[in-house]
């Protein structure tokens, strides 16, 4: 299902990108509320419930609001649209359950580096091998300095050590990565045949079908206590409901490779909550860290923009 996305000038999928990742990057924060002995599984499953949950009740609000009409129908009928929905809701559930059993196997500060650090990279390849184009070689140095950026940030935030770079931890933080871009590239395709809306909706109840019985069969400790499920519904709804809506939206306008990278702001936001909110002092490199991530999104941006006007109207 390949496709050109009709667009205007693509500042506003940039922004929406950003905002997207300005919302992930309160995550870490949220989560520091919850109880230690919390299984991250159960985290990872819970919050992709929650977002599924959200999306339903944000349909039927719609139908509400409409006088109970449908909403409108896709440019392909729904059932077409399955393969590719099943596979991005497959990928959204193993990079949430990816990530956090590759942190849990490596220690925050590798495991986030590989995961983040992997990401765009993964994003540019595919994107090559979907659409047989490239990314311009202004988007990948953009993407080098915020990737550098971005392992700066997770190395030496703060924070407890890392465990090591095991084979394990390996190989669960690049699945992580690979699995998120996967997400990105298929999304951008189902986004240009129907409502960033309904394709959120259903992605997430799939990745939440996958998700929960993994966490179930786990045995860890679920969420428990009021405030346990505080941050779970503001972890379903802002960090991953609200977040992906934008990103899905932003899908419309930017190359999927642009969309990754951008959210490459996320560490940011989460390195000045650290600062703000739980009082942690990064270490000097992290400070670095940040403004090279700040300067490689900076690059991305530009890249985009050259891209759109030398084709404007189409994003791959």
């Amino acid at each position: 299902m390949r496709s050109r996305l009709l667009v205007a000038d693509p500042a506003t999928g940039m922004l929406m990108a950003l905002a997207a990742a300005l919302l992930w990057g309160t995550t870490g924060t949220a989560q520091s509320l919850l109880p230690s002995a919390t299984s991250p599984l159960w985290v990872a499953a819970l919050r992709v419930a929650g977002a599924a949950l959200f999306f339903a009740l944000l349909e039927h609000g719609r139908r509400w609001a409409g006088g109970g009409s449908a909403p409108a129908e896709p440019l392909l009928p729904l059932r077409a649209l399955w393969p590719g929905i099943a596979l991005a809701g497959g990928s959204m559930a193993l990079y949430n359950l990816a990530f956090f059993a590759g942190v849990k196997a490596s220690g925050v500060a590798v495991g986030t580096a590989v995961a983040i650090g992997s990401g765009p990279v993964w994003a540019g390849l595919l994107q090559w091998l979907w659409t047989w184009r490239a990314p311009p070689a202004l988007w990948w140095a953009g993407t080098l300095l915020a990737v550098t950026g971005g392992v700066l940030l997770a190395s030496s935030g703060g924070g407890a050590p890392g465990l090591g770079l095991s084979p394990r931890g390996l190989l669960l933080c690049l699945t992580a990565g690979f699995s998120y871009a996967l997400y990105t590239v298929i999304c951008q395709q189902l986004v240009a045949t129907a409502s960033p809306a309904l394709v959120t909706r259903w992605v997430f109840t799939v990745a939440s079908v996958v998700a929960l019985p993994v966490a179930l069969a786990s045995g860890g400790q679920s969420v428990s206590g009021a405030m346990g499920w505080a941050v779970v519904v503001y972890l379903g709804v802002v960090t991953t409901g609200v977040a992906y809506l934008l990103f899905s939206h932003a899908l419309r306008h930017i190359a999927a490779a642009t969309g990754v990278t951008l959210a490459l702001a996320e560490p940011v936001t989460a390195f000045l909550l650290a600062i703000l909110v739980v009082n942690e002092r990064p270490a000097l490199p992290a400070y670095a860290g940040g403004a090279l991530v700040l300067a490689g999104l900076l690059v991305v941006v530009w890249a985009e923009r050259r891209r759109w006007r030398r084709s404007p109207g189409q994003a791959q």
